[in-house]
């Protein structure tokens, strides 16, 4: 560590989720002469924890808590509704300050890449999850619910995610923060039957078992798998211990029948879609049967349709590209050694390695980051938030403190219902107007 006491090192970092999070406590933690200030586009902080966490995992979500400790710390601090290129430029960012570092995640869908897929009916999961969990951007997605069926693309657990909401009673969803108008649209839908469609097959797949467990405890909805599959476990002695796991769960998922008034979730494996199908909307998708090759996944040519008015893509994420950034677009990520992209510019989570992992990987990596930059950054006399503060004077710009953020949390919290956590605002207007109360 180079950093001593002749100056103070100032640090921004572009996104208030896990990452930026993890990274500003690790500076936090190792020296009392580093100032950061965790910059986000939208008012309110957490980014992933509050708006890609499923509504009824709340337990996951109070890791927000460990991140509002971070935030009580005299030399980090909030900057909310500030955003890249609209209000201020990386290059402009990187004359205030020693270092910036972009811990902007993967807010972006990957395309499936097919044709159809901008039919009306057809959604990433981003979009679908942010709709569900009163992300300003998608607050006005209005996905077709009224449809017996729905299909989602992907083996992971946002998928399982996104069919576990869908098919989740009221009561269910009861304290949870669930968007009301999304709510609204879910449990009054016509579903009767979800699809889980994977290319590979069940021991391939992502899910973690608790879950794929807890498809098996949803009260309005049955999930059904085919016995013959649980042969590709039975003739593997090389499974590991989640596999063992999700083993054991689906041979229980396998013995279901289907039940008269519920829904049926089926876990489709060795299939993948060939062509989304519609005029405007979407009507049907066709699907290919597939088999394991040393190689991968190979087509067997057999063919065939689903009628569908609903998917939903959960096939990953890519972070958005920033003009004059260096940026992979196969692989979603900033181009950088190790983190470090140039000069003074770094990367870290999932804008550094991709949408891997889960939330608490995001720890070592911005510890790693943070003792890099320790090792390479000495304090230039820059003007750090003190020049931010006045390029935000001069442009008029609101910003939200994080004291100003703990009105609006306030606020969502005396707005709920019931057993509800909160009520989660979508409008930044009336967001930015509680704030400034």
């Amino acid at each position: 560590m180079i950093l001593n006491g002749s100056g103070t090192l100032y640090v921004a970092i572009i996104g208030a989720g896990p990452a930026g999070y993890y990274t500003a406590e690790a500076f936090a933690a190792k020296h009392d002469n580093v100032h950061v200030d965790i910059i986000d586009r939208l008012p309110t902080p957490y980014g992933l924890i509050r708006a890609g966490v499923a509504p009824d995992h709340q337990s996951i979500k109070n890791v927000a808590l460990r991140y509002a400790a971070t935030n009580e710390k005299d030399n980090v601090h909030f900057i909310g509704n500030l955003e890249l290129d609209r209000d201020v430029s990386i290059e402009e960012l990187q004359q205030l300050y020693d270092v910036v570092i972009l811990a902007t995640g993967a807010p972006k869908d990957r395309a499936l890449g097919l044709e159809g897929e901008q039919l009306q009916g057809v959604y990433g999961s981003g979009a679908f999850v942010g709709w569900y969990n009163s992300h300003p951007d998608y607050r006005d997605l209005n996905p077709n619910l009224k449809t017996p069926t729905a299909v989602i693309i992907g083996n992971g657990n946002v998928a399982i995610d996104v069919a576990r909401i869908l098919a989740k009673t009221a009561q269910e969803m009861a304290e949870t923060d669930l968007a009301p108008y999304a709510a609204s649209e879910i449990h009054t839908s016509i579903l009767k039957d979800i699809y889980i469609i994977g290319r590979r097959g069940p021991v391939e797949a992502a899910f973690t078992p608790k879950e794929l467990g807890e498809l098996n405890k949803l009260e309005n909805c049955i999930p059904l798998f085919d016995p013959a599959l649980l042969e590709a476990f039975e003739e593997n002695t090389d499974l590991t211990v989640v596999q063992k796991k999700n083993f054991a769960i689906l041979r229980d998922i396998a013995a279901n029948k289907p039940e008269k008034d519920k829904i049926r979730l089926h876990l489709s494996f060795f299939q993948r879609p060939l062509a989304i199908e519609g005029n405007q909307s979407l009507t049907n998708i066709l699907l290919e049967k597939t088999k394991l090759m040393p190689n991968g996944v190979e087509g067997t040519g057999h063919t065939a349709e689903l009628k569908c008015g609903l998917l939903v893509s959960c096939i990953g994420y890519k972070a958005s590209p920033i003009e004059g950034i260096p940026y992979d677009t196969r692989s979603g990520v900033y181009v950088s050694s190790d983190g470090h992209i140039s000069d003074n510019l770094y990367c870290v989570g999932w804008a550094r390695r991709g949408p891997t992992g889960t939330i608490g990987t995001n720890r070592p990596d911005g510890v790693g980051i943070a003792d890099k930059i320790l090792s390479e950054i000495t304090p230039s006399g820059k003007a750090g938030r003190q020049g931010l503060d006045a390029l935000i004077q001069t442009r008029a710009l609101h910003t939200v403190s994080f004291a100003n953020w703990k009105k609006i949390e306030t606020a969502e919290q005396e707005a709920t219902e019931g057993n509800a956590p909160r009520r989660k605002f979508t409008n930044i207007d009336k967001m930015i107007k509680i704030a400034e109360s």
